[in-house]
């Protein structure tokens, strides 16, 4: 896990910062081609510079957002974005974590993703990357 990333999970409660070394750690070992960084102030996993997967604390607890989220066809990710296509999940304890399900969200980020990275040049128009 990156420092930075370590850092912002170390300003967390105890209870947060545990959800959040999970989520990091498990995230780094299905996406070891990510990039996980700062982004917008919270830890984002980059895959060919499009955002992939990313956490954040926020008051209904920690938020972990997948860009393309929308598409995985996951009942579970039922927080979908108005404007984008990425939909996200809430977690206020640990044990709401099922290790597997989350391990899926995973493999399907990989597998289904939308071209975040252009959409500016795109005047806001997502494409399909895979």
């Amino acid at each position: 896990m990156r420092q930075e990333i370590q850092d912002y999970n170390a300003t967390l409660s105890i209870g947060d910062h545990k959800i959040c070394d999970l989520l990091a750690r498990t995230i780094d070992r299905q996406l070891p081609e990510g990039e996980g960084k700062i982004w917008h102030g919270h830890p984002v996993w980059f895959l060919g510079g499009n955002p992939t997967v990313g956490y954040s604390k926020q008051k209904r607890g920690v938020r972990l957002m997948f860009w393309s989220g929308a598409g995985f066809d996951e009942p579970r990710l039922n927080v979908v974005g108005q404007k984008f296509k990425d939909a996200s999940i809430f977690y206020q304890t640990m044990e709401e974590i099922d290790g597997s399900e989350l391990e899926r969200w995973l493999q399907k980020s990989c597998q289904i993703a939308w071209d975040y990275r252009n959409v500016m040049k795109r005047k806001g128009v997502l494409e399909r990357l895979r």
